[in-house]
C-alpha cells in the first residue's frame, strides 16, 4: 500500500468572501479523496490535509490559484495510513484564533530564521526563547532553554506576553525575544503582536518546528522529546517519523509511553491526565464509544467517534 502524503499548510491573505471559496474547495478535496480540514477566514487559509501525490496536487494547484496563495507554505510529510476519516472545509473568524482583531500579519511580523541558523540564534544568551503551543503540547517535547507559557489555548498568549514582558523590562534587559510553533502560523501572529506591542528584536523559526526537525540533523539538534501534531499521527519526531505517544480518546491529551503503562490508562476510555475528571457513566460511554469503534475497524469501516479534532492551531 502506498504511503499517503500529508500537507501542513497555511497563508495570510485577504479573502474578500471566505464563503465562496469554500464549496469549490470543498467539492474538489472530496472528489480527489483528500481528507483532513482546511479553516478559511478573511485572514488566509490554515489546515492540514492528507491523499495520493496527485490528489495533494490537485488540491495546491486549486488554492496556489486563490487570491495572495501562489507562493503558500506548504510542509510534506507522510503517513502509513490515512490521518483523517473526513474532509472539512470550516469558515472561522480567525484561521489561527488569537483574539486580537487589530493584529495583522500581513502589516508586518519578526524576522524569519532559517532551521539552519536556529541553534545560533537560541544559544545566544540575550535570546528570551518562547513556546507559542499549548501546555499539552509543550509537555511531550520543546527546544531547550524555552520558556513555556503554560497557556491552555492561543487566545491565552497576549496577556501572558505583556506580563513577561513587564518582568523583563523591570530587569532592566532588552532582549532579542525568539518564538516558534509547529509549522508557523501562530509564530506569524504572535510576532506580529509583539511588532505592535513595540518590540522590535523578535524573530520566528521559519516553517516551525516540523521544517526544524525534517532539515537539520538529529546530532546537531537542540530539540527534545516529540512533536505534537493535529492528525491522527499524534506526534512526530526527527525526519518526521511518527512518534510514541498516542491520543486519549476521552481528553484528546497526548498520552506516553511510560503513562500508557500506568493503571489509569485504559485505551480509548482513560488516561493519567484525566482520570479524576471523568464519571463511571462517562467512562462507560467512552468504552462502548471504543467497542464500536473496534468492530468498525474490523469491517474496515471508519468510525465517527474515532474522528481526530479539528487543528486549531498549525
Amino acid at each position: 500500500m502506498a504511503e499517503v502524503r500529508v500537507a501542513a499548510l497555511y497563508q495570510f491573505t485577504r479573502f474578500d468572501d471566505p464563503a465562496a471559496i469554500r464549496g469549490p474547495l470543498l467539492a474538489l478535496s472530496v472528489a480527489q479523496g483528500v481528507k483532513g480540514t482546511l479553516l478559511l477566514a478573511r485572514e488566509g487559509i490554515n489546515g492540514t490535509i492528507a491523499g495520493s501525490d496527485a490528489a495533494i496536487d490537485a488540491v495546491l494547484a486549486h488554492v496556489r490559484a486563490l487570491p495572495g496563495c501562489a507562493e503558500i507554505d506548504v510542509k510534506f510529510s507522510h503517513a502509513a495510513l490515512m490521518p483523517f476519516h473526513r474532509m472539512k472545509v470550516r469558515l472561522k473568524r480567525e484561521i489561527v484564533t488569537m483574539g486580537e482583531p487589530d493584529i495583522d500579519p500581513l502589516a508586518g511580523v519578526g524576522h524569519y530564521v532559517a532551521p539552519s541558523e536556529w541553534n545560533d540564534l537560541i544559544a545566544d544568551p540575550d535570546t528570551v526563547l518562547i513556546d507559542t503551543r499549548n501546555d499539552y503540547e509543550v509537555a511531550i517535547g520543546t527546544f531547550r532553554g524555552a520558556i513555556d507559557p503554560q497557556t491552555r489555548s492561543f487566545s491565552e498568549f497576549p496577556d501572558w506576553f505583556r506580563a513577561k514582558r513587564a518582568e523583563i523590562e523591570a530587569e532592566g534587559r532588552t532582549p532579542k525575544i525568539a518564538m516558534f510553533c509547529t509549522g508557523g502560523i501562530r509564530c506569524e501572529k504572535s510576532t506580529a503582536f509583539a511588532k505592535a506591542e513595540g518590540v522590535e528584536q523578535v524573530y520566528h523559526l521559519k516553517g516551525g518546528i516540523l521544517a526544524y526537525l525534517e532539515q537539520v540533523p538529529q546530532d546537531r539538534s537542540l530539540w527534545d522529546g516529540e512533536c505534537f501534531v493535529f492528525d491522527e499521527r499524534v506526534a512526530v519526531k526527527h525526519g518526521l517519523e511518527v512518534g510514541e505517544h498516542v491520543l486519549c480518546r476521552a481528553c484528546r491529551m497526548p498520552v506516553s509511553t511510560e503513562a500508557r503503562e500506568s493503571g489509569d490508562y485504559v485505551e480509548g476510555v482513560s488516561c493519567p491526565a484525566c482520570i479524576g475528571t471523568r464519571t463511571e457513566e462517562q467512562r462507560a460511554s467512552y468504552a462502548e464509544r471504543h467497542r464500536q469503534a473496534l468492530l468498525a475497524a474490523q469491517r474496515g469501516e471508519a468510525h465517527v467517534g474515532a474522528v481526530f479534532s479539528e487543528p486549531d492551531a498549525d
